[in-house]
């Protein structure tokens, strides 16, 4: 059986019908060619640009480090569900689920949308997910009069072996980034602010060019006469080659001309503060915190927790709620869904504080008898200790309506 072995096989039925590319409205080689940078000397993507770049690490890396389990209806954790492997263990032979879960915020970040394709064997077991290139699946959708019962298919064109295939939905993991204008496709964050990006990369390849120059600004020569046209530009190359980049800062000039460098200074243009300001604009698009781009002018390097606790409620828990959806839709059946088992990530790792806060929790935890000992031994690293799975609670709590027994006298 091949890697795809559920196949739309009658493709001529969709010859009059409407197709969704990933990119609603340019393809991506088009926006790929109108992120190329137009300044001088710089031709970087739009990966160059370094709060692009952090943005999509910050959020690939904090989904990648969450692990994700299967509860039942009373969440206790199942390991023996057929897709637990893929999920916790091993996505395909060539993955690990940190690698696979950065690949696919990846791809749903900087592309729009990321797609799985969900293997199964002949006997419906789930064997594997495997990542497609965002870049090569386009949606096609049924052109019918009811819009109620569209029917519609993914097709996959594999580059390496030259071949298109058609997959059901149910056969394919589809995560959608940012907003989406039809709820089919997602859209991708750099589509939105193309032109905010491109000023930032302007901005840069502004900076490497003044680098290279040894920060020296623009020059006027002086000089009584005329030359022309071709006499101008051959000096202005020949100056040009002394003050560009080195060591030999000396300018030699002939007899009767005189050099008056430009005033340049990047404070008068408000080129740091401009440059900031658009940087948190496209971290603000993201989701992210200006203290993971390293910016803690309103917040300081203590107060991580809170940090870590607005970054979940403003931006995680989104992005995991379309992930448990997704997978339980998927990957579950309508029974078991039916019965209570759910995908859950574990958020724990980034909601963790200091020692000392750490400490109090598990204490008021088992106090308050949520945790049993060995569990809060468990979130601490430890091992089980023997006689530390019961439940324990102090001997003074009664119920609310037996307050004052102990305190009664005879027969009252």
């Amino acid at each position: 059986m091949s890697l795809f072995n559920k196949l739309v096989e009658k493709i001529d039925v969709f010859q009059a019908k409407r197709k969704l590319n990933v990119s609603n409205s340019v393809s991506l080689s088009e926006l790929n060619s109108f992120f190329q940078s137009r300044a001088a000397g710089y031709t970087g993507t739009d990966l160059s640009e370094i709060t692009y770049f952090t943005c999509l690490k910050v959020l690939s890396e904090a989904l990648g480090k969450l692990s994700i389990h299967l509860h039942d209806g009373e969440n206790n954790r199942i390991t023996t569900h057929d897709s637990y492997r893929a999920v916790k263990v091993r996505p395909n032979k060539y993955m690990t689920p940190f690698n696979f879960k950065v690949l696919m915020e990846y791809s749903r970040n900087h592309y729009g949308n990321a797609y799985a394709f969900i293997k199964h064997d002949a006997a419906g077991k789930l064997e594997g997910l495997y990542p497609l290139d965002s870049r090569q699946v386009q949606m096609w959708v049924a052109d019918t009069p009811d819009f109620t019962s569209r029917a519609f298919f993914y097709r996959y064109f594999d580059p390496k072996g030259g071949r298109n295939y058609w997959l059901n939905p149910s056969d394919v993991l589809h995560l959608k980034g940012g907003l989406s204008q039809d709820g089919l496709v997602g859209m991708c964050v750099r589509e939105v602010l193309a032109r905010n990006m491109e000023g930032n990369k302007a901005a840069q390849g502004f900076l490497n060019d003044l680098y290279q120059k040894g920060l020296t600004a623009s020059a006027v020569v002086k000089f009584v006469g005329d030359l022309s046209k071709e006499k101008k530009e051959s000096l202005v190359k020949e100056l040009s080659g002394f003050g560009g980049a080195g060591g030999d800062r000396i300018i030699p000039l002939p007899l009767g001309f005189d050099i008056v460098p430009l005033d340049l200074k990047l404070t008068d243009s408000q080129f740091y503060e401009l440059k900031k300001f658009s940087s948190l604009q496209v971290a603000a698009a993201f989701g992210i915190k200006p203290n993971h781009l390293n910016n803690y002018d309103k917040s300081s390097y203590s107060n991580s927790e809170m940090q870590n606790l607005t970054f979940y409620v403003d931006t995680l828990l989104a992005i995991l709620t379309q992930w448990e959806e997704e997978l339980n839709y998927k990957l579950l059946t309508d029974e078991e869904i039916e019965q209570g088992l759910s995908y859950q990530f574990n958020v724990g790792t980034i909601l963790r504080g200091d020692i000392k806060t750490q400490s109090e929790s598990l204490r008021n935890y088992v106090s308050g008898s949520i945790y049993t000992i060995n569990e809060a031994r468990k979130k601490a690293g430890l091992p089980p200790a023997p006689g530390g799975d019961v439940i324990v609670v102090n001997g003074s709590y009664t119920d609310l309506d037996k307050l004052g027994n102990a305190y009664a006298k005879g027969g009252e």
